[in-house]
């Protein structure tokens, strides 16, 4: 057995002896599941790029796109250039383009390739000379790069939006101007505030109820150009209740990365779909579990996935925005890039206490797919930080 001497919250570094068996990796088609499942997924640093880290992103791209094509194989879709790959926190437009271009390209080589790409307005700094046509007129710009690329799309949140409503009647014209003219049916996205504080009182309230209204409205008037909407509320309630007001034709993705499981099962009035954060880190995990489910056994599905619920949990503690952080550091120690980098030097956002906890955590959800590996790593990260293990 594996074992590690790892820090505790008083401050002692204790041994720790792992004990779960690693979920194997096995390729999945996302026909296999009966639900859709998008994984939102992180972009991999280039640590030997001759740059300024918080100013300048430095991309690995083989890496990033090997990733994709694992997520591919394991059956689930790829959400592109998203909060998860530090879009807005490392990664700026410029890059998210090249990102898009890249994955659609990949994308292009294989059949069984599910992936949509992120269009929102971040290249528009907010301020007070920002009015509703702007916000409008960004949107169409990514959207058009997006639709250019023969790619679909996920509507993502506009801080700038967020900074120039003065009512939710600005929010209501933002989206029916959009939603009117793209091609194809998209994921809107509504992200709280917990992820991105400057999203506090989107859809024109702090109420995310009163918010709810709105985004139902908008919804249900273009229900024809919505294949779905994806929630980051981290409230399950909420997005049970929204879902079972949604359009016959509107999915349900959730995107509560504290109780996906439930919420993905669901119950005798309606499930959700996917669109998580936690898939990039969990995958192999994930595609078991939704291999379980589309074959009927609900059970083995919750014996696989639950468990990683508090090491879900745990990632997207606040301040939640961090958690890509963990999303990487969990890529680093199952070996799927070479360093424990990212761009903006977003690796410092936790602690070393939490990676410990990160790390047990890890070993008991059983997604360490290499514990000898995943050990020898987490001392790295130790010996960086002063603690000898």
């Amino acid at each position: 057995m594996a074992k590690i001497s790892l820090p505790n919250p008083d401050r002692t570094i204790a041994p720790y002896t792992l004990t779960g068996t690693p979920i194997p990796f096995i390729r999945h088609a996302a026909t296999d599941f009966s639900r859709i499942a998008f994984a939102a997924a992180h972009v991999v640093a280039d640590p030997l790029a001759s740059n300024d880290p918080w100013l300048t992103p430095a991309i690995d791209w083989d890496r990033t796109l090997a990733f994709r094509h694992r997520l591919w194989d394991l059956g689930l879709g790829v959400a592109e250039a998203m909060d998860t790959a530090q879009r807005g926190m490392g990664l700026g437009w410029p890059e998210a383009q090249e990102l898009i271009r890249r994955s659609q390209a990949e994308a292009r080589t294989r059949p069984d390739s599910l992936v949509a790409y992120g269009a929102g307005t971040d290249h528009l700094i907010p301020g007070p000379d920002v009015t509703v046509d702007d916000i409008i007129a960004a949107y169409e710009e990514q959207i058009g790069f997006v639709e250019g690329q023969g790619g679909r799309i996920i509507l993502m949140a506009s801080r700038a939006l967020a900074a120039a409503a003065k009512s939710p009647d600005d929010y209501v014209k933002v989206y029916a101007r959009i939603l009117t003219q793209v091609k194809q049916p998209v994921i809107i996205h509504w992200l709280g505030e917990m992820f991105d504080p400057a999203l506090a009182g989107y859809w024109g309230s702090p109420d995310h109820l009163d918010a709810m209204e709105t985004c139902l409205d908008v919804i249900a008037t273009h229900a024809d150009k919505v294949d779905g909407i994806k929630i980051s509320l981290l409230s399950k309630e909420k997005e049970i209740s929204m879902r079972r007001r949604l359009p016959e034709t509107v999915r349900m993705y959730t995107g509560d990365d504290f109780d996906y499981a439930e919420l993905i099962a669901g119950d005798d009035a309606g499930h959700s779909d996917a669109l998580l954060g936690i898939f990039d880190a969990i995958a192999p995990a994930a595609s078991a579990a939704l291999s379980a489910l589309g074959k009927g056994s609900e059970n083995e599905f919750f014996e696989l996935l639950e468990p990683t619920v508090p090491l879900s949990r745990h990632i997207f503690a606040a301040p939640t925005r961090f958690y890509k952080t963990g999303v990487v550091f969990l890529a680093y120690l199952n070996g799927l890039q070479d360093h424990f980098a990212m761009i903006g030097g977003q690796q410092s956002t936790r602690s070393l206490q939490h990676l410990s906890e990160l790390f047990r955590l890890a070993d008991k959800a059983r997604v360490l797919a290499d514990p000898d590996l995943a050990v020898e790593r987490m001392k790295r990260v130790l010996a960086a930080n002063g603690v000898v293990s």
